[in-house]
């Protein structure tokens, strides 16, 4: 037997599974492309901002009086070390924001946190660094974006294919908008960054309906993850359509990042033009074509506390999407008849004041003829427009209550694709059961049920430990041929 240390609470828990398991670890298994080294990042931007992709440079788009807004991803993703993308992109586009005259008055940021919680100062210190956050927080020119602010929010209409479309009024009227992206493997569409950034980051629930629900997320061409799917078709249409009223594009600066979100490559300019290019760099890191065989039971584990905040791993609707987003990403390498053991606290810390509506989605679940989580998609805009639940979003850094819709959303998609999924470890088991998930004392009581009744005495194993620590891949079979669905949408034929 091999042991296994998985995520469970703040530690883990062992698992003594099979000799003939495999194991990935991302960026270990399969190491990541060369990263810049510290030393060359600021040529690299230099070279990058200096020779931006599709349109002019930062120096030559400006002039004095230009107001300028930097959009900037909130805590989720994208690293927090001295040089992260965040800090240093923001670094030396103000270097060419003040050579071309424009005045610190006139220069604000945003955190783009669409959805979610609202930014505190310590967040945007983290996010922004001492240095950039002494010179802007105390003059008000951080600002958490609340897409709720109706006064500071435009209607810009519908796109071709009939989606709305709100923006900020902060970014809309600005002279210069200036994307700040992270290109990492995202289980919504493939990447962050680029258009995902600005459809999602800056605008209402009212936009995101049209593509975070079911009728989006369970189509085929969503599971597995990939980079053509609808709704990264209507990411597209509709930042397209924020350029397009604007009157001009938003200058983005992504940059590829690896699985310790260090500077793989670095792209600026026209995201319909940059984001292809940036794509195919990232796809060397994001889509790892090592399987050998395709894997009848995936084994992880949760920690409490992870992407989106404390209790992800415990909360019940959460711990769903989390499942979820492993299938996503791993179905390329999932036999017909998979099954997941995951590890998981579940000790019924729903974080209230994280995801003050969640609890009540889950008891709404439990009864109402709700058999599937697509069953509560009728009570999106019940909850969407809850007043206390949005007082809560906006002044108590709590997720907007549509988010939690996204999340059931996703979460189907776990059922969707698995013969079963088993929770170990559980404190207070109900709430998993109440998913429709199964659950055991340990991940060896676990496999052995599974053996009897869904895999047979000799599955394929695939353990994957850190799986919610590190920056995930999209997993792939070594021949492509056999993955089902490429990175860009298009059909394999599978063995």
């Amino acid at each position: 037997m091999k042991h296994f240390e998985f995520e469970y609470g703040a530690g883990t828990m062992g698992a003594d599974l099979p000799d003939n398991t495999d194991e990935f670890i991302p960026g270990v298994t399969v190491p990541d492309p060369p990263y810049i080294p510290e030393e060359q990042l600021e040529a690299a931007y230099r070279e990058s901002l200096d020779h931006p992709i599709g349109m002019p440079t930062v120096k030559e788009l400006v002039q004095k009086g230009s107001r300028v807004v930097f959009i900037v991803p909130d805590r989720v993703k994208g690293g927090e070390q001295p040089t992260s993308h965040r800090k240093l992109s923001i670094k030396y586009i103000l270097q060419d924001l003040y050579s071309a005259g424009v005045e610190k008055k006139d220069i604000l940021f945003i955190i783009s946190n669409g959805l979610h919680p609202r930014s505190t100062d310590k967040d945007a210190r983290a996010l922004f660094g001492p240095e950039l956050y002494n010179e802007f927080w105390h003059s008000g020119q951080i600002i958490s974006h609340d897409s709720e602010d109706h006064e500071h929010m435009v209607d810009l209409g519908l796109t071709d294919r009939g989606d709305p479309v709100f923006m900020s009024k902060y970014v809309f009227e600005a002279d210069l908008p200036i994307l700040i992206g992270h290109v990492q493997g995202n289980p919504y569409g493939g990447y962050s960054g680029g258009y995902k950034h600005s459809a999602t980051g800056i605008t209402n629930w009212k936009s995101i309906a049209s593509h975070h629900v079911p009728a989006v997320m369970h189509r085929d061409d969503f599971t597995p993850v990939n980079n053509s799917s609808l709704m990264r078709n209507k990411f597209d249409e509709i930042s397209m359509k924020m350029e397009e009223k604007m009157g001009h594009p938003f200058f983005c600066c992504d940059a590829v990042l690896d699985t310790k979100s260090r500077q793989i490559a670095i792209f600026s300019g026209y995201a319909r033009e940059m984001m292809p290019l940036s794509w195919k760099i990232a796809d060397k890191r994001t889509y790892v074509h090592w399987a050998e065989k395709k894997y009848d039971v995936l084994v992880f584990g949760m920690p409490q506390k992870f992407h989106y905040g404390d209790g992800m791993g415990t909360n019940p609707i959460m711990m769903m999407q989390a499942l979820s987003a492993q299938v996503l990403r791993f179905k390329r390498v999932m036999s017909d008849r998979c099954v997941i053991i995951c590890s998981s606290l579940c000790n019924g810390f729903f974080n209230d004041s994280r995801w003050p509506y969640l609890r009540e989605c889950y008891e709404w679940f439990q009864h109402d003829e709700m058999n599937e989580l697509p069953d509560m998609n009728r009570l999106g805009e019940y909850f969407g427009t809850n007043e206390e639940y949005i007082r809560k979003y906006r002044f108590a850094n709590a997720f907007h209550p549509f988010h939690g819709f996204s999340m059931m959303s996703c979460g189907h998609i776990a059922e969707m694709n698995t013969s079963a999924i088993y929770i170990v470890g559980a404190k207070d088991p109900g709430y998993a059961r109440g998913m429709g998930l199964k659950t055991r004392a340990t991940f060896e009581e676990a496999l052995e049920d599974a053996k009897k009744k869904y895999v047979g005495n000799e599955p394929n194993i695939l353990a994957l430990p850190l799986t919610f620590k590190v920056a995930a891949v999209h997993l792939g079979m070594k021949d492509p041929s056999r993955d089902g669905m490429d990175a860009y949408g298009h059909h394999t034929c599978c063995s």
